[in-house]
């Protein structure tokens, strides 16, 4: 699960529990002008077609880390996908960001409101 904070001109992503061993990953850093979108997470993880590098999936459990596509690189963390978001990038090392976190609809109001 990943816990979204606003520091200055940041948001910071806080990936908690064990979520840190799978994804690999313990923090984001992305500053808020970078934040193109947020909406809730429609679509399936069991399969990804690119490259995960490093991370964690196991098909129907747990997809977390980076993975690398076609079209640019992606962070991942959910096991609870009804609980994900989607996270839109620009000028960064990943174009998104699929998160499980606690409460959809106030991360996404939270990312929005500037």
């Amino acid at each position: 699960m990943v816990q979204i904070e606003r520091e200055g001109g940041n948001f910071i992503f806080e990936i908690v529990g064990l979520h840190k061993l799978w994804a690999l990953t313990s923090r984001l850093t992305i500053p808020i002008s970078h934040i193109v979108d947020a909406y809730p997470n429609e679509q399936r993880l069991d399969f990804i077609p690119g490259l995960r590098m490093p991370g964690t999936h196991i098909p129907g459990l747990i997809t977390a880390g980076t993975y690398i596509l076609k079209d640019g690189t992606i962070f991942c963390d959910v096991v609870n996908h009804d609980n994900s978001i989607v996270v839109e990038l620009r000028d960064e090392h990943y174009r998104m960001l699929v998160i499980e976190v606690e409460e959809p609809l106030a991360a996404i109001r939270f990312l929005m409101r500037r």
